[in-house]
């Protein structure tokens, strides 16, 4: 009798651990893929956080109200805009301000929405500038804490945009080039990337354009400077499709 009951106390444990599992999620590894994530936050949540994003671009609204940024967000625009234009949560809000200062903008036109896939956010917008209007396709990648960690802008225009076919608007389909889903620490709970792990350092090694992202990264003012400095003297007119 006595081994009986030792048999099924030792069934029961068992059968504890398995139900208490059951309810949770396995940690993602620190090197996961922002796709290991999936949305821990209303679809409202995400589309205020962009357009909050937009509204530090717009002189119309209170620049001291800013997105929940991660610590180690990051800004990537591809050409004819500058690569890597913002570093770290404190250099985001810096280099934020100083476009606004250098080329004072609003952004009338908005359509951002949310998805369950990461980026979480993404949205069609068209800036106005002085020169005139801008159209800016933008994606925006979350953690499991709501915080924005990967913002990535292209111009909408024909040849600039992440996809190639015009009936994926949203860059839904598989053909489709972005940086925000190669980037290996973005999918991790916290979405804190690490410049110096191995993890990285192998990822950099089997693509150059994360390898582009680590250099510019470690040295992220010498790099935004040296890409601003090399920019032909019409990329601006080009990306917003003025020429």
């Amino acid at each position: 009798m006595k081994r009986e009951k030792w048999g099924m106390t030792v069934v029961c444990a068992a059968l504890a651990l398995v139900v208490a599992s059951c309810g949770k999620e396995a940690e993602p590894s620190p090197a996961a893929l922002s796709t290991a994530l999936n949305p821990r936050q209303a679809p409202d949540y995400y589309v205020d956080q962009a357009n909050k994003y937009f509204d530090n671009l717009d002189t119309r609204f209170d620049p001291s109200i800013v997105p929940n940024y991660s610590a180690l967000v990051a800004r990537w625009e591809w050409p004819p805009w500058l690569w890597l234009t913002g570093y770290e949560r404190d250099q985001m809000i810096k280099t934020t301000q100083m476009a606004l200062l250098l080329d004072p903008s609003t952004v009338p036109t908005r359509d951002c929405r949310a998805f369950s896939a990461q980026p979480f956010a993404r949205c069609v917008v068209s800036f106005q500038y002085a020169g005139g209007p801008c159209p800016i396709y933008e994606e925006f990648t979350f953690n499991d804490q709501g915080e924005m960690t990967f913002i990535e802008a292209w111009s909408d225009l024909p040849g600039m945009l992440p996809n190639a076919d015009p009936k994926d608007r949203w860059a839904q389909g598989r053909d489709v080039h972005r940086l925000s889903t190669k980037l290996p620490g973005l999918g991790n709970a916290s979405g804190l990337i690490d410049l110096d792990a191995v993890w990285m350092k192998e990822a950099k090694r089997r693509d150059p354009e994360i390898e582009n992202f680590v250099m510019r990264a470690n040295d992220f003012w010498t790099y935004w400077m040296q890409a601003f400095q090399e920019a032909e003297p019409d990329s601006w007119a080009r990306g917003c499709g003025w020429i």
